[in-house]
């Protein structure tokens, strides 16, 4: 299977988190709006299908058209050996990298606490609210999650979930790289106490696939267009 996948060609955002796993396992894709006229095949494409998804990112395949980071990741999971085979265990993994959604919009709405419509600098003092009660209160606590739940894998691995790397540990290699991005100093802090957590993006990072893609030009560099961006005043 050779998978297209759609999305904004100047951000890693919400699709990043589907090139990790598509670059993890070697698969065959393309990254359709970063090549020619990408941008003008991504809007026309999106509005030709019955069941055209609201957003990008998007996945073709064959002729399924899936759109949701989550929802492309629970489909690409079993095909890239990247979801365990118990039915149980791969929507415990689904249940996870929703649970990164929720955290990356979270992340996301420190910068745009009002509306994603308006620039950062119409919106900087409620942004300064917004970023003391995320790094005070939530980032904390999804940090602290995902500890918790390294833990108390029965299988001891490192992983999220069974003896074997996922989509989901990919999702939260992306969180933790982000937020090292946007909240250096306040991750640097909060690292000391997820001994787990970084160790599992140090070896997702050390993975062959992702290795590869995070040393070549397929990896776009965090910027101030993306999710994840650093004003230096927000991070305390």
């Amino acid at each position: 299977m050779r998978y297209d996948l759609y999305y904004w060609p100047m951000v890693q955002g919400r699709g990043e988190f589907v090139r990790l796993a598509l670059e993890d396992a070697g698969a065959a894709y393309r990254d359709v709006a970063r090549g020619a006229n990408g941008m003008a095949r991504l809007v026309r494409f999106m509005g030709r299908y019955a069941r055209a998804p609201f957003a990008s990112p998007y996945l073709v395949a064959g002729r399924l058209v899936i759109g949701q980071t989550a929802n492309i990741l629970l489909y690409l999971g079993p095909r890239l050996g990247l979801a365990p085979k118990n039915e149980a265990d791969r929507l415990w993994i689904h249940q996870l990298n929703l649970t990164i959604a929720d955290w990356l919009v979270e992340a996301h709405d420190v910068h745009h606490p009002i509306g994603s419509g308006l620039y950062y600098e119409e919106q900087k003092r409620e942004a300064k609210r917004r970023a003391a009660d995320f790094l005070a209160h939530r980032l904390p606590k999804f940090v602290a999650y995902f500890e918790d739940i390294l833990a108390k894998n029965p299988a001891r691995s490192g992983w999220l979930a069974g003896r074997r790397a996922s989509t989901a540990d990919l999702a939260l290699f992306q969180m933790v790289a982000g937020l090292r991005y946007a909240f250096p100093r306040a991750m640097a802090k909060r690292e000391k106490k997820a001994r787990r957590v970084v160790a599992l993006h140090d070896r997702v990072a050390a993975r062959a696939g992702v290795a590869a893609y995070l040393a070549s030009p397929r990896r776009i560099p965090f910027n101030q267009y993306g999710i994840f961006r650093h004003y230096p005043e927000l991070d305390r």
